[in-house]
């Protein structure tokens, strides 16, 4: 007879076997009782090789103090997303990010378990991305060349009054060495935005850094925009980070509203004090460096929903400008498709010489969820596919079709002039009138309309018909 403890036994490990996340458990001897196939594959070992055995034997590279499972066993309190490197059996190494929790049973501490999230690859990724950005930091005579920004104020085409006046109030405040905030949805090119307002500014020959703050975990995104101290945790090097290598430029920090809180209050700091710290370095490094951050959602809507600390967005809303959506910038649509038109005639060695009517009014109407990138994507792909003089409805992306005949039916139509149409209902609607005004007597609607009794009556059968 199976015992019921046997069968909950049976469905936790299902349970613990089905869960995306590298589950690791260890008895208060530090032998594994529980490894999952997730944590099996994310060490690049298999979980025979772990279960029933000593942590330290399958792991050497570890100890008693690097082991975030022996820490907890040892201190009995739980570890909070704290990375660490280690070398499996086979010599490959390994980078997670583990979250620990003692394990009681009546009081008693049987145990830890560990979720472990691997983030090897993002980590050799942004530690690259930081390399290139410091080999792109060419330096001559001590002094930092100017690194290449792609984009101008002159770049960053428009016939909108109100969008042609944010444009002159940014390259007029851009010598200003304080923060700037920029908001607007996506594809209204904050990023061209940000690089004008580096290359207008008196730091337009320093170095120009860009990082977006989200999908990335908080202990890497910390260790790239403030650099690492060997031996902060087990593997880490001295490494800059983007504040350093972006001293005497300026650090664009897009999707802000990403960044988890409490490295918030610490960019806080890098704001106020001006220097940072490396992440397990007890010195501070001086830094001279502008901060301009973005967002694709309102400040006030991030402020509600906690996505942004109040204090810092205080600190960084010193200078804010807001991109205000191609929907609300109607003369743009047709200004900015001429201007791609041209654009790709050139590049793809076409001739198209504008938009068919019915596509200028599908243009016009579309809401442009993506903006300027959406209606750009558009342009390219409709002369890459057209094949007359013309772009045309056949031309239009699959999405846009759709929502173009989606909206078809709810389209206000424009009024029809065909005089038959028109006399025929106002006939409709008089022999209505009259037998309503007559209570269905056709005898007295015809003498009302002064038509034949029988012409009425012929009229009625055809109306019904």
């Amino acid at each position: 007879m199976v015992s019921i403890s046997n069968v909950t036994e049976e469905i936790l490990s299902a349970i613990l076997k089905c869960i995306d996340e590298a589950i690791h458990v260890v008895n208060t001897d530090g032998i594994t009782i529980f490894y999952n196939e997730v944590a099996a594959k994310h060490d690049g070992l298999d979980s025979k090789e772990v279960v029933g055995k000593p942590l330290l034997e399958v792991f050497p590279s570890l100890n008693h103090q690097s082991s975030t499972l022996l820490k907890v066993i040892e201190t009995m309190k739980p570890i909070y997303n704290e990375p660490q490197s280690f070398v499996n059996l086979h010599g490959r190494k390994i980078e997670t990010v583990n979250t620990t929790f003692p394990i009681f049973v009546q009081g008693e501490l049987i145990g830890a378990v560990e979720i472990a999230k691997d983030y090897s690859q993002i980590k050799q990724l942004s530690e690259r991305l930081v390399e290139v950005q410091k080999k792109n930091l060419n330096h001559k005579g001590g002094k930092v060349i100017k690194q290449q920004t792609a984009y101008t104020f002159s770049d960053m085409l428009t016939s909108n009054p109100q969008f042609e006046k944010t444009k002159q109030e940014a390259e007029k405040l851009a010598k200003s060495d304080a923060p700037i905030l920029v908001y607007g949805e996506s594809g209204t090119g904050k990023e061209l935005f940000v690089q004008s307002i580096h290359n207008a500014s008196n730091r337009s020959g320093g170095s120009f850094i860009a990082q977006n703050c989200a999908a990335i975990p908080e202990n890497l995104l910390e260790s790239i925009l403030f650099g690492t101290a060997k031996g902060s945790y087990t593997g880490a090097v001295d490494r800059p980070g983007l504040f350093e290598l972006a001293n005497g430029g300026t650090l664009f920090l897009d999707e802000l509203h990403a960044m988890p809180i409490d490295l918030q209050a610490k960019l806080l700091r890098v704001l106020e004090d001006g220097s940072v710290r490396r992440v397990g370095s007890a010195n501070t490094i001086s830094v001279n460096v502008r901060v301009i951050s973005a967002m694709n959602v309102f400040p006030g809507k991030a402020l509600e929903q906690n996505l942004l600390r109040t204090d810092l967005f205080y600190r960084l809303n010193v200078l804010t400008f807001e991109l205000i959506p191609l929907r609300q910038r109607k003369e743009d649509i047709l200004f900015l498709t001429d201007t791609f038109i041209q654009q790709y005639n050139m590049k793809l060695r076409k001739n198209i010489t504008g938009l068919e009517e019915n596509v200028r009014d599908i243009f016009l109407t579309h809401p442009w969820p993506g903006n300027v990138r959406e209606l750009k994507h558009t342009i390219e792909y409709m002369v890459n596919v057209c094949e007359g003089y013309k772009l045309s409805e056949y031309d239009l992306p699959m999405m846009l079709k759709q929502n173009t005949s989606r909206t078809d039916n709810s389209r206000i139509k424009r009024p029809s002039y065909v005089l038959r149409e028109h006399l025929k209902k106002l006939e409709t609607d008089l022999i209505e009138e009259a037998l309503d005004t007559c209570k269905g007597n056709v005898q007295k609607a015809a003498a009302l309309l002064d038509i034949p009794r029988q012409t009425l009556q012929y009229k009625i059968k055809k109306l019904r018909k």
